[in-house]
């Protein structure tokens, strides 16, 4: 039963870092464009910086990186009295109502809060990209969009909202696409995080029946990870023909390829 709530797991996954990632990455191609200088230079150090990284790095970097941060932040304000230094040569030591989360919860309680800390890690890393994405589709509007708004009086904050945020969608989708089609493929990686996904059960239950039933099937991990092999394929299909609807309908009235093509057909 829990191999079959671990696909529960990663449809989950995805759902909640999918618009995590968005926002994210609106955030990054938004300060990128900023005219505030120190705005402008963290938005595109935030891009250069995750992206020049491998991933597994970063997934392996932030998931210690953010859990130390959070319990140093509990640490201050929870044992202000606290003597000793946080750093004890290669241990991390905060006090024990610092600890997140605490030794007397549940068990429940730990996986959450690994799920929510890898959900955040992935959220942080794939925003990068996608904060790439979007500033290129914000700067393939045409201008002249952008100028007849200024010529006809709206400032610049509504020729953003209103004139350049709803045209740029059609030229982020194909990168958007892409990038959702590298977030299906990188779920497995919530096994290096320590969430039980399916890729950990299928090595567990596998591995079990192994040595239970030697014959006729010696090795049972090569159907439990050729059921996971149809599950992505299926997944990333279902994407593909989501995506290609969502690709035709935004082209519409577009001044693009797909838009003057649909204009033809007509």
């Amino acid at each position: 039963m829990a191999f079959y709530a671990s696909f529960g797991t990663v449809m989950l996954l995805l759902a909640v870092t999918a618009p995590a990632a968005l926002l994210f990455g609106f955030g990054g191609a938004v300060a990128a464009r900023s005219h505030f200088a120190p705005l402008r230079w963290f938005g595109k150090g935030y891009t250069a910086v995750v992206r020049g990284v491998p991933d597994i790095a970063f997934f392996l970097f932030f998931v210690i990186a953010l859990d130390q941060a959070f319990e140093w932040l509990r640490h201050q304000v929870k044992c202000p009295d606290w003597d000793m230094p946080v750093r004890q040569g290669s241990d991390f030591v905060v006090c024990a109502a610092a600890k997140l989360p605490l030794s007397s919860s549940p068990q429940w309680v730990h996986e959450v809060y690994g799920f929510a800390i890898a959900v955040l890690t992935f959220a942080i890393v794939f925003g990068a990209f996608a904060a790439n994405v979007l500033y290129g589709a914000m700067r393939a509007v045409p201008r002249a969009q952008t100028e007849t708004a200024e010529a006809y009086g709206l400032s610049r904050r509504q020729t953003f909202w209103r004139i350049l945020v709803p045209q740029m969608w059609v030229y982020a989708l194909p990168g958007l696409s892409n990038l959702w089609m590298i977030l299906i493929k990188a779920t497995p990686l919530l096994f290096l995080l320590g969430v039980e996904d399916i890729v950990y059960w299928a090595r567990e239950l596998g591995g079990s029946k192994t040595q239970v039933y030697s014959y006729p099937h010696p090795d049972w991990r090569l159907y439990y990870f050729l059921a996971l092999l149809v599950f992505y394929l299926a997944l990333t299909r279902v994407s593909e023909v989501v995506l290609t609807r969502l690709t035709n309908r935004l082209s519409r009235g577009q001044a693009t390829v797909a838009g003057e093509a649909q204009r033809r057909a007509a």
